[in-house]
């Protein structure tokens, strides 16, 4: 089967089966609304995707007597007695960046471009996002 449009709400809508089924099996799904077109994608294709193309540049660094993560350019950073500890809490300190990106920062100049970042974050259990922030990819 080919890729599958719809140039409206209405017709998507008519043909939804066909249009997440497309989705799933990882063919092109669009629809369009008045003058913008949507992308209809699997979510954990979407988010095997992100994983390998946004890299977490997370430093983890032994400190007074634990760890420390950080990402640079991100205002999120996290502590632990251990290392397991510090990528838990860090997990969290992401989970709360996302919901904060989606409450009031993505329209903010220094934050715009982390849309991939959150989706990730969105898309992921906790154990994908320390394996993510870790450099291990499953």
């Amino acid at each position: 089967m080919a890729a599958v449009h719809y140039d409206s709400y209405t017709e998507a809508r008519a043909h939804l089966k066909a249009l997440l089924d497309a989705a799933e099996q990882g063919r092109v799904a669009t629809v369009r609304r008045d003058s913008s077109r949507t992308a209809v994608v699997d979510g954990e294709r979407l988010r095997r995707y992100l994983a390998t193309v946004t890299p977490s540049r997370a430093q983890v660094v032994p400190e007074a007597g634990g760890w420390s993560v950080f990402i640079p350019g991100l205002p999120v950073a996290a502590d632990g007695a251990s290392f397991d500890e510090a990528l838990a809490e860090m997990v969290d300190a992401l989970r709360e960046y996302a919901e904060d990106w989606q409450d009031h920062l993505l329209n903010a100049p220094n934050h715009q471009e982390n849309w991939g970042m959150v989706q990730l974050i969105a898309l992921s259990d906790d154990g994908q996002l320390c394996d993510w922030l870790a450099g291990r990819e499953r």
